[in-house]
Order: structure tokens, then C-alpha cells, then sequence
């Protein structure tokens, strides 16, 4: 699966988590780029997190937080490519770590390159 980050308006990077990108070619590795972002829930999340479990089912409160913490952590990978030089991230994955309670580290990385059509 393919994904589009944009940065800025005009600056487009392909994300895969394959190896290599369907229709290019790799001509040039930059090495490994990562994005980390450190989140907490709010005292306000707490409570609408513990409330809602009570009743079972999805977890709205957790969902925005974790789709949040993955989207910054996805952009900073991103534009670390981007610094880097580089036009696609191949191998891309996430981690994700509780530092303490309460407080998760997310991190997006993967491998830099720069790809041409074949």
C-alpha cells in the first residue's frame, strides 16, 4: 500500500512498507530516517476514556490520541526524509513504547531513498 505525505503543498513523498515502490526503480539510499513524537492523555481523555470503558466498545477518546501521536509521528519522518534529500521512504514502520503512565512515545522510521520510474 502506497501512502502520500505532503509536507508542504508542492512536496509529495511516497511512503511504502514494502522494500521497494511497484513502477520505480531505488537509484540512491540515504540511510534511516525517523520521526518521534511523545503524547499524554489529558486529565479530561482520562476520564472520558475510563467513562466509556465502563460501557464496552471503542474507546474515542484513546482512538483520536493514538491516531494523532501516528499521523505527527508520520509527518516528522516525512520531513526528515525530505531534509535528507530524499523523495520516498521505503520499509516504513511504527513502535510505540509507554515511557510512564500515561505518556507513549510513537515512532515512524524507515529507510530514506530516492527513486526514479522504471
Amino acid at each position: 500500500m502506497l501512502e502520500l505525505c505532503w509536507i508542504v503543498c508542492e512536496a509529495r513523498m511516497i511512503v511504502s512498507t514494502t522494500n521497494d515502490v511497484v513502477g520505480y526503480r531505488v537509484v540512491r539510499h540515504m540511510g534511516v530516517v525517523r520521526g518521534v513524537t511523545v503524547r499524554s492523555r489529558s486529565v479530561l481523555g482520562k476520564m472520558l476514556g475510563n467513562i466509556q470503558s465502563i460501557f464496552g466498545g471503542q474507546l474515542s477518546a484513546y482512538v483520536h490520541l493514538a491516531e494523532t501521536a501516528r499521523q505527527e509521528a508520520f509527518d516528522l519522518l516525512c520531513q526528515h526524509a525530505r531534509e535528507g534529500g530524499a523523495n520516498a521512504i521505503v520499509g516504513m514502520r511504527y513502535d510505540a513504547n509507554e515511557i510512564m503512565e500515561g505518556i507513549t512515545e510513537v515512532l515512524a522510521y524507515g529507510t530514506a531513498v530516492w527513486i526514479e520510474p522504471i
